[in-house]
């Protein structure tokens, strides 16, 4: 049976830190191009993918954060005790696909404050990685962090669901296709995608390594953890299914999308003139977060490597924001880095779920703690689902490197 330990205050706060890490490391630029995109491919439709990938993300993240949290070890350190050199491996694809994808976060985030003051981009850049590795060179920067992460989530959940209302969406059409889409093979890709997007590559991990890191480890924290991570999931479907509604309802009112930037001409034509500078706040909200959280969790899975890596962590993460910024500014945006990124994560998570499965079964690993059998049988559906995922990402990657 389950303890339920009193909340604290300052546990209220990890909750919540951890929770919106994981949400705003997976609330990207890409998150808002894919989710508006397939709303303008699937219209109503697309709500069923939106559910389908929530259920399977619970699964995987449940698996993940549970057993982490129950052995106290990170994500790395568990795959080396299943495997010797299986955490090593998905370490290193990790930092290499988070560093490439911080590339593309800082080049939103700097598009952001193009879109809101008209600054060069490569200014608004140089200021968000500045302003990324302030909050982890201050006293006390991983609260800083926590209240940076919930703070840009709540501003760009607020600013979409006014969107949302503003554009007067379809609900009841939306919810029936919930359950009754048009074509449910068609979603077949599109949950793929959400998945990989949601719990893909380093963002699973976010939140989880958070509370590692802040001591909420043992079968006594497991209620603690559970919620936390259901809570990472829901807010992140929050975000998703918000963004969705407002793009179905410009949609149905007859807008015209702009195929270099789909979601901020949703945001145009639902409020105006105005609309343009909104959606470069909620960019740069979402760029910036997703800094933060790309650079953490990476700079997370070099702790194994060497005692210095976890003894310096805090000016790794520097190195880290400082290497992805500077990378940016002096070559721009390596589209073939980030292509090679988007296969790593395809292949990341069905490694690391898998071996997390494993480890839930390990007493050397959770001791004397039982993990639910239903929980690993969410497991398993979700290692298939990212496992296709990470064929076809590959498969794409070859198709572009023949072609």
């Amino acid at each position: 049976m389950e303890n339920k330990p009193k909340m604290t205050v300052s546990q209220r706060r990890l909750l919540f830190g951890a929770v919106f890490l994981m949400a705003t490391s997976s609330i990207g630029p890409a998150f808002l191009t894919q989710t508006t995109v397939f709303t303008q491919q699937f219209m109503a439709s697309f709500a069923f993918a939106i559910l389908a990938s929530i259920v399977i993300d619970i699964g995987a993240q449940l698996n993940i954060w549970r057993v982490l949290s129950v052995s106290g070890k990170r994500g790395q350190d568990v795959a080396n005790e299943v495997f010797p050199g299986l955490g090593h491996f998905v370490a290193i694809l990790i930092v290499i696909g988070g560093l490439a994808f911080n590339i593309g976060n800082v080049a939103g985030a700097g598009l952001g404050f193009n879109a809101i003051f008209g600054w060069d981009v490569r200014i608004g850049a140089a200021i968000t990685g500045i302003v990324a590795i302030i909050i982890f060179i201050v006293k006390n920067g991983r609260a800083v962090m926590d209240v940076v992460t919930q703070v840009l989530g709540i501003v760009m959940i607020g600013i979409v669901a006014y969107v949302m209302i503003i554009s007067d969406p379809p609900y009841a059409e939306a919810a029936k296709a919930t359950v009754l889409p048009e074509e449910p093979l068609s979603m077949v890709l599109p949950i793929i995608t959400l998945v990989g997007g949601s719990v893909g590559g380093y963002i699973t991990f976010a939140g989880a390594h958070r509370l590692i890191e802040a001591g909420m480890t043992g079968e006594r924290n497991i209620r603690f953890v559970s919620h936390a991570a259901n809570w990472g999931i829901i807010t992140t479907g929050v975000m998703r299914v918000l963004l969705f509604l407002a793009v179905l309802g410009v949609l149905t009112q007859g807008a015209i999308l702009s195929e270099e930037n789909p979601p901020a001409s949703v945001f145009q034509f639902a409020l105006g003139d105005i609309g343009m500078k909104v959606f470069g706040v909620v960019l740069l909200a979402a760029a910036l977060s997703s800094v933060i959280g790309a650079a953490y969790t990476s700079a997370s899975f070099m702790r194994s490597f060497h005692k210095v890596f976890d003894q310096y962590n805090n000016l790794v993460i520097v190195a880290f924001i400082l290497t992805s910024t500077l990378i940016f500014l002096f070559v721009g945006r390596p589209v073939t880095l980030l292509i090679l990124a988007g296969s790593f994560n395809g292949i990341i998570l069905p490694i690391t779920l898998g071996a997390i499965l494993l480890a839930s079964r390990k007493k050397s690993i959770v001791g004397n703690y039982h993990h639910p059998t239903w929980m690993i049988v969410f497991g398993v559906i979700a290692v298939i689902v990212t496992l296709i995922a990470g064929l076809m990402s590959l498969q794409g990657l070859a198709d572009l490197w023949n072609g």
